[in-house]
């Protein structure tokens, strides 16, 4: 027996998709800022465009069930560069943005291909100069912390007013993030060092360490809901680096590593619920991923992902997102000049429409654990966690009190209503019926009985399945004549796992008009040996 427990995600895969499955129509540019230039809610994308002097950002649909071509719709939103924008973890249609224009904005979104709003329901002015960040609190409703020169500032953002400006800083504010139960609040600095806020507790940092030897760009984030932080950075030597600080005790790094020379801003994006950590660096063709431990090594490589066109802007799609039913535990959305790729982490599973438990722990849901004014009052609860599993899924009803649907425009109707997704056999079963075929299930037979047993309700269910591709737009006029509608029919054999492999005691000696097996739609009747039959019910 092995002495050491080995991850079910150490051979997590990437995989890119085909290029009619990228999103089209994109100019993303390549703004200068310390944002991600691209995030991800349940419902939507948000990135930078290039358009209007990088003040206009770009919104499509995340889901794409029907494969049409997603539109992008426009949000003119301020008078100078979008420099970062960051969705409510608990409202799927509200956008903050701040800019060089000094100014943060909250916006009440519709679906792409509406009417955008022509003004935002909450404008707020840090002060300070040009606005670099933007971060929704983890748990509390409304609550927003920026970044603007060397002040750190805390939001009540329904109540539009200021709940604490953090000034603890020697230079330029690079970037923000809170732990996941919104107790303290992380910052990376130019001035080289990591801070660490109680901004209930103090204006000053309760903890700092000297972070990366190079004052270039670097990002922090918290290590999920644990007290370790982790930062991209550049060391003396100007290679790129990631290290790991222990947030109790900073003294020195608990772990890091070195990557490469190239000159571009490392992006972490950490997922918690399986300790996978992506990193892509902007203008690079490769990503990176790790996965982060409590043990040494801290950080173990995982996989590496080469990409056709240079990162402008990478994001994280939530959790809840994602499709469990082909294991994918982790997607990232890549900017790049003209297109936003997908790149799907999967985890390898014999059984890839199934959902495994184990590769989906339970996952904070989109109900805030409390509302700004319990926080600021000192209050830390955590959000309550709900299933992956689809069967098991709430129904999502929260809207945010920042700003109320009323304003600028009822919120579209999908949000409220649970989404059930077809798993792929089901469509296939129902254009074939469509098409006027009728698919009769296999049986299995039990290993201790002569008597056969349905196979489970979980798909792959049938070893042949007939199917019809898609209709597409002919390149040439058909032929004249008549053609049936079914000439594109085609048979796929499922997995080995799925075949019925323990028939024992078959005659092999019937003649040649005799089918040796029967089905209708009460019956699949076998021959067997001795004049026996075996019946077994069919599912309907």
């Amino acid at each position: 027996m092995n002495r050491f427990k080995a991850s079910k995600f150490k051979n997590t895969t990437p995989k890119i998709p085909k290029k009619d499955e990228w999103i089209s129509d994109v100019r993303a540019g390549s703004a200068a800022s310390c944002g991600n230039h691209i995030k991800s809610s349940c419902s939507l994308i948000a990135f930078n465009m290039e358009q209007g002097g990088g003040g206009v950002l770009g919104l499509v649909s995340l889901d794409n069930g029907n494969k049409e071509k997603r539109s992008v719709s426009q949000l003119h939103c301020h008078a100078d560069l979008v420099t970062d924008l960051d969705f409510s973890p608990f409202d799927d249609f509200l956008l903050a943005t701040c800019s060089a224009d000094e100014t943060v904005k909250v916006w009440r979104l519709l679906e792409p291909g509406q009417t955008m709003p022509s003004s935002p329901g909450v404008t707020l002015s840090p002060g300070g100069g040009r606005v670099e960040n933007v971060l929704f609190h983890p748990t509390a409703d409304g609550v927003l912390a920026t970044g603007a020169g060397r002040v750190a500032t805390v939001w009540d953002a329904a109540q539009q007013s200021q709940l604490a400006a953090l000034e603890d800083h020697g230079d330029q504010i690079q970037s923000l993030s809170w732990k996941q139960d919104g107790s303290l609040l992380a910052t990376s600095c130019r001035d080289k060092k990591l801070r660490i806020f109680d901004a209930r507790a103090q204006l000053t940092a309760v903890q700092s360490a000297q972070g990366h030897q190079s004052n270039k760009d670097s990002r922090v984030i918290w290590i999920g809901d644990t007290d370790n932080v982790l930062c991209a950075g550049f060391n003396q030597m100007r290679e790129r680096e990631v290290r790991v600080w222990d947030a109790r005790k900073m003294g020195s790094s608990v772990g890091s590593v070195s990557l490469d020379t190239s000159p571009g801003t490392l992006i972490p994006l950490f997922d918690p619920d399986t300790g996978l950590l992506v990193l892509a660096g902007m203008g690079d063709c490769v990503m990176h991923c790790f996965e982060v431990t409590a043990s040494q090594p801290v950080l173990s490589q995982v996989s590496q992902c080469l990409t056709e066109t240079a990162t402008r802007g990478i994001a994280m799609v939530p959790k809840l997102a994602l499709d469990v039913t082909s294991c994918e535990v982790v997607r990232v959305l890549q900017l790049t000049d003209s297109f936003i790729v997908p790149v799907s982490y999967s985890v390898p599973r014999k059984s890839g429409q199934d959902f495994h438990g184990d590769l989906y722990p339970d996952t904070p849901g989109d109900s805030p654990a409390l509302p700004a004014e319990e926080w600021w009052s000192g209050g830390t609860n955590r959000v309550q966690k709900v299933s992956l599993d689809p069967a098991k899924r709430p129904i999502r009803s929260f809207s945010s009190a920042v700003i109320p649907c009323s304003v600028g425009g009822a919120k579209p109707e999908p949000t409220n209503q649970p989404t059930k997704k077809e798993l792929p056999i089901e469509k296939n079963r129902k254009e074939v019926r469509r098409a006027g075929f009728s698919v009769s299930l296999f049986f299995q037979l039990s290993p201790h009985s002569t008597s056969f047993s349905p196979l489970s309700l979980v798909p792959p269910l049938f070893p042949l399945l007939l199917s019809i591709p898609p209709p597409s737009s002919p390149s040439l006029s058909p032929l004249p004549g008549p053609s049936s509608k079914l000439r594109h029919t085609q048979s796929l054999v499922l997995h080995r796992d799925t075949h019925i492999t323990n028939l024992k005691g078959l005659n092999l000696t019937t003649p040649g008009e005799c089918d040796g097996f029967c089905v209708n739609s009460k019956r699949g009747v076998p021959l067997a040996s001795g004049g026996q039959i075996a019946r077994a019910r069919v599912w309907e």
